[in-house]
């Protein structure tokens, strides 16, 4: 062969290489062929649908099976997020999303190159099922995967799109039923990992759901929904919420029923059918019912939602799946709006106490006195709502005969103590991800120490072996032992510390407390605590 020849034969091939290296990971899925990015030996395939577009005459409909897409996806960006109302830019929370549409039942995955049979994580976002996505930077997840673990992030409907129940959905429902659209998503989501997650080195049977705040609730949600039994054999549950819900036609617990609701929604729309209110545009429809007041939650329907969460986890009705849950214990320094105003004085304090709480006033004064009025107010507020909610969820797991692990999140470092927010609500999640690098822009920031650092290889660690083994276990570290007889936790700090009984006496009072109100059948679980709650119930039988 000639020089010349040479030169080219060489130039060609070296045309190939480049090209052949050009193009990212290729991934053959029961729902069709993906090319995705490679980031060293982690893959990631971005913007996968799971359902069909819930749009025009879908929209508030339960979601539909993707049909296989024919040719090779582009799976090199994130999809569109879901609509929601726009980011309020003082908030430590808010981010640029991007792109949202209605058309947004996606889901991403990580997966290290050549894994095979893969635990797997699917994370559902925060957000109190109003707002947040799956491609939040803080939710990145390469470096779970480069533990193992198969990761996939999904949106799902939000607001009133994803969770409005009305007297005309419900009767156009074979099923007599409506709202929970977002948690149908989820599950869709589920069945759809289940399909084609072996094709990306996961395991269908090993599949844990995990998610924090909202994402936390809708854990719990998926753990009570029956049809979402099976798809899951684990789960994650991170400063969850076991709030009293609204049911579907009638009004419980303080909550009117949500056809009631979505009526009024409807109202405030100025829509007076479903054409009308299928004709609206989606942002004016996630506006027009924030403005109206409206909440978005699960809707206890009966057949999605059988009964009240509390109901469920009782009578044993819940996913029989280890757990890890827990929760910060700065969960309000964040949240403040959900803490009343500091009153006066001490005996104003003291007085709207004993008001409310009578015979519990005492065992309330007790964990949460009078001598520094903020940081009980704080307290209070974040252990009726998170602390109380991981407890009882770890206990009940336990009842069933479930290994459960809680956690107590108390770590702090100068930019957020300097805030005033030591350990404050989603703090822990940058360091179960490993992305104290893509926080939000008014997020304290997070040194970049070698104390952060392995806090945070604990966390990943620990999260890791959970979700491959059922066992939380990170090397060189204290074993973390279930919740058990001796109510173990372990408490992440500077570094992780085992203990027993966390709080004392505070899973018992607000046991006591929604035990109460669940017997009076007229007065929620939610925000209305402390020197804000109605006057509490008296004692009755069965809450002794």
């Amino acid at each position: 062969m000639s020089s010349v020849l040479r030169a080219v034969a060489c130039s060609v091939a070296m045309s190939f290489v480049v090209v052949a290296h050009a193009r990212g990971p290729m991934v053959e899925a029961p729902a069709g062929a993906v090319e995705g990015v490679a980031h060293g030996k982690i893959q990631v395939f971005k913007g996968l649908p799971y359902a069909q577009p819930p749009v025009g005459p879908a929209r508030w409909k339960p979601p539909a099976e993707m049909p296989a897409w024919k040719t090779v996806r582009d799976a090199t960006k994130f999809a569109p997020s879901c609509v929601q109302p726009k980011s309020r830019t003082a908030s430590i929370y808010a981010s640029d999303l991007g792109a949202v549409s209605e058309d947004c039942l996606f889901l991403n995955v990580w997966a290290k190159q050549g894994v095979r049979d893969a635990p797997v994580m699917v994370w559902i976002h925060g957000g109190a099922l109003t707002s947040g996505s799956s491609s939040e930077p803080i939710y990145d997840g390469t470096k779970l995967a480069e533990r193992g673990v198969v990761v996939v992030s999904i949106n799902y409907r939000l607001g009133a799109l994803g969770y409005l129940a009305h007297p005309q959905l419900s009767a156009e429902s074979a099923e007599g039923i409506s709202g929970n659209y977002g948690l149908l998503d989820q599950i869709e989501a589920l069945r759809w990992v289940k399909r084609n997650v072996a094709a990306f080195g996961g395991d269908a049977a090993n599949v844990t759901i995990a998610g924090e705040s909202a994402g936390g609730l809708s854990v719990m949600y998926l753990m009570a929904a029956p049809s979402a039994h099976g798809l899951f054999a684990k789960a994650i549950a991170q400063s969850a919420y076991m709030i009293s819900t609204p049911e579907l036609k009638q009004s419980r617990f303080g909550e009117e029923a949500a056809e009631v609701i979505g009526t009024r929604v409807a109202t405030a729309l100025g829509a007076r059918d479903l054409t009308a209110l299928r004709a609206l545009d989606a942002a004016k429809v996630i506006d027009g019912a924030a403005r109206a007041g409206y909440l978005p939650f699960g809707t206890i329907d009966g057949r999605v939602l059988p009964r009240q969460l509390v109901e469920a986890f009782d009578e044993g009705e819940q996913a029989k799946v280890p757990m890890i849950a827990g929760f910060n214990s700065g969960e309000i320094r964040s949240l403040r709006f959900l803490a009343p105003p500091v009153p006066a004085s001490a005996a104003k304090y003291e007085d709207a106490v004993r008001s409310r709480y009578a015979d519990l006033a005492d065992p309330f004064l007790k964990l949460y006195p009078s001598g520094n009025l903020e940081e009980s107010l704080i307290a209070t507020t974040r252990d009726a709502l998170y602390g109380w909610t991981a407890e009882r969820l770890v206990r009940k797991q336990t009842d069933i005969g479930q290994p459960s692990f809680l956690y107590f999140f108390d770590h702090g470092y100068p930019a957020a103590n300097a805030a005033g927010l030591h350990a404050f609500h989603a703090a822990e999640l940058p360091y179960v991800f490993g992305t104290a690098d893509k926080t939000t822009a008014l997020w304290p920031k997070v040194p970049a120490t070698t104390q952060e650092a392995a806090l945070s290889d604990a966390m990943l660690n620990y999260w890791a072996s959970f979700m491959r083994s059922g066992q939380p276990g990170a090397a060189g570290l204290p074993q973390w032992q279930a919740y058990g007889s001796t109510r173990a936790y372990l408490a992440f700090a500077d570094v992780p510390q085992p203990g027993t009984r966390l709080l004392p006496g505070m899973y018992e009072l607000n046991e006591q407390v929604v035990c109460r109100r669940r017997a009076n059948g007229a007065q929620s679980w939610n925000w209305n605590v402390g020197i804000v709650a109605p006057i509490l119930p008296p004692p009755v039988e069965a809450c002794r």
